[in-house]
């Protein structure tokens, strides 16, 4: 029988999809089930760019240009200029996804065996980028104690060797929701000035920021070269199956290597930058109703994480995610338990376990992510099986 090849068995399962099975069965059981485990947002994909879609008028659906229309990438222009972004057309690359746009990066950067810095907990899928790019990754721990906060410019100093090559930010941070300052991403330029080193810079979630304001890697200064912006409009504009995202650098080598890797996947998906371009066309007011519903619904689940026992959860200054300590033994098993042993009203939850967003071993085992895409009134129903669900786990710790 033929082998799977190395790179198969080392790449990593979800841990945010490898409950679906048990929660597959709560439902066919009868057992409603709140999903706070997967950023699907349920805010409505603007009914303007759906109509963009349907009302296309052509004859044939032809490849795009390999960087993705040039008339979609002219909008994206307007709308980066918005947030304070100078760029031009020919440094946007139109990708499947952000998914893609950080498998460009890591492929077109780095080679097999390099290294990559990433502050943990992190992006579960990050490490199946690395994996894909033969990519190591180096993860710095950051803890809930300090809300996530940026790891002191010494720990990643401690990690940099002849094999590092770049560092990834989350900003606003998925799975913490936490928010770099300004002062925090000045470190950052000057670490990757210090070492020469490329700043992969995810910003899926820019336009949710609750405290404070948003800090491209895209406005730091002088670090033109370093610098690689991730996209995407999966979030923005709730359009999360549309696979549409863009990897943005002023770095002409770099794009030229990216756009090898774009060529040989052919084109991005044509109906999605269709909706895209008609995204940014939106009224100026249009995210102040989904940011101010998304700090409702945040708000809500930080002030019920914390009133219950042995419960702590950092209030996010961003995206749609908190992270919560419970009292519990295992995160694994407890998000398991909840789907397939416990129901409360015949409801339950579904969490996303931490351990999976950690690449340090034995981290995040009392920690779960909540995504906080459901209505308030759904939140707090959720929150009501959690809390019973506390009390009634067999492994809880006091």
């Amino acid at each position: 029988m033929p082998t799977i090849s190395n790179r198969g068995n080392q790449m990593p399962a979800s841990p945010i999809r490898k409950l679906v099975p048990f929660a597959e069965a709560a439902k066919k059981r009868g057992t409603k089930v709140f999903h706070l485990n997967i950023g699907q947002p349920d805010i409505e994909t603007p009914a303007k760019c759906l109509d963009a879609v349907r009302h296309s008028d052509f004859k044939i659906l032809e490849y795009s240009h390999s960087a993705g229309n040039e008339s979609y990438r002219k909008k994206l222009v307007e709308y980066y200029k918005r947030v304070g972004i100078d760029i031009t057309s020919e440094q946007i690359i139109i990708t499947t996804g952000g998914s893609e746009a950080i498998l460009f990066g890591f492929m077109a950067c780095m080679d097999a065996g390099d290294e990559v810095i990433i502050p943990e907990p992190f992006y579960a899928n990050y490490n199946g980028f690395a994996v894909e790019a033969g990519v190591v990754v180096k993860p710095i721990s950051s803890s809930i104690e300090s809300g996530f906060a940026l790891p002191p410019i010494e720990d990643f100093e401690k990690v940099i060797t002849s094999k590092t090559k770049a560092i990834v930010i989350c900003n606003p941070n998925n799975p913490t929701g936490y928010l770099y300052s300004a002062a925090e991403m000045e470190i950052l330029k000057q670490l990757i000035k210090k070492h020469n080193l490329y700043l992969f810079a995810d910003e899926a979630y820019r336009e949710f920021c609750y405290e404070g304001t948003h800090t491209s890697a895209m406005h730091l200064t002088g670090v033109d070269e370093h610098v690689v912006l991730m996209d995407t409009i999966s979030k923005r504009y709730s359009a999360c199956g549309g696979r549409i995202g863009a990897f943005v650098t002023k770095n002409k080598d770099l794009l030229d290597a990216a756009m090898k890797f774009a060529q040989a996947r052919l084109s991005p998906p044509s109906f999605a930058q269709i909706l895209g371009e008609a995204a940014v066309d939106l009224p100026d007011d249009y995210f102040n109703t989904t940011k101010a519903e998304y700090k409702l619904r945040r708000d809500t689940i930080v002030k019920r994480l914390n009133a219950m026992q042995g419960v702590f959860c950092p209030n996010p200054g961003g995206a749609f995610y908190a992270m919560a300590k419970l009292p519990i033994d295992d995160s694994d098993k407890f998000c398991q338990w909840l789907l397939e042993s416990f129901n409360y009203n015949n409801q339950t939850v579904m969490l996303a376990p931490a351990t999976g967003f950690y690449s340090t071993a034995g981290l995040g085992k009392q920690e779960v992510r909540l995504a906080y895409v459901i209505n308030v009134e759904a939140i707090n129903a959720a929150m009501d099986c959690l809390e019973k669900a506390l009390k009634e786990y067999p492994g809880r710790m006091n």
